[in-house]
C-alpha cells in the first residue's frame, strides 16, 4: 500500500519581485490557472495556483541556486506525514524538517501537516497533508 496519494504541489522560486509578477502573469493570463491563495508582500510574497489536480506554488524571491535551479521543492500528498518520515528515516535518508502542524498565513489560511527530506539525488521533498 502506497503512503503517497499524488503530487500536492510543485514550488518555484523567482529571483526577484519583478520575475514573480511576470511568472504569475504567465501562469494566470497565458495558461489560465486560477489563484487559490496568496500571502506576503515584496520579496516575502507567495501564491498558489490551481492546476486541476495539484497546485503550483510560486515564491517571489527564493534565491535561485545553481544546485536546485528554479524548482524549490515538490510536495507529495499523503494522509500520514509521520509514516512517510518514518519510512524515509528507516531507509537512511536525511529528514530536514520533522513533522509539524502549520497554517500557511495566506488568504484563505491553509492548515497542514508537513515534513521535508532530501531524496537520493539531492532533491528536496515535502510530505503534505491538508487539514
Amino acid at each position: 500500500m502506497s503512503l503517497i496519494k499524488g503530487t500536492h504541489h510543485v514550488a518555484l522560486k523567482c529571483k526577484s519581485a519583478e520575475e514573480f509578477e511576470k511568472t504569475i502573469l504567465f501562469y494566470t493570463k497565458v495558461l489560465g490557472l486560477e489563484i487559490i491563495r496568496s500571502w506576503g508582500e515584496g520579496d516575502d510574497a507567495g501564491i498558489m495556483l490551481n492546476t486541476g489536480n495539484s497546485i503550483l506554488e510560486i515564491f517571489a524571491a527564493g534565491k535561485v541556486s545553481d544546485s536546485t535551479g528554479s524548482v524549490h521543492h515538490f510536495a507529495l500528498a499523503t494522509d500520514d506525514v509521520d509514516a512517510c518520515v518514518a519510512a524515509v528515516r528507516e531507509a537512511g535518508y536525511p529528514i530536514t524538517t520533522e513533522p509539524e502542524d502549520i497554517v500557511i498565513p495566506s488568504t484563505p489560511g491553509m492548515p497542514a501537516r508537513i515534513a521535508f527530506c532530501i531524496g537520493p539525488v539531492g532533491e528536496e521533498i515535502e510530505f503534505f497533508t491538508e487539514k
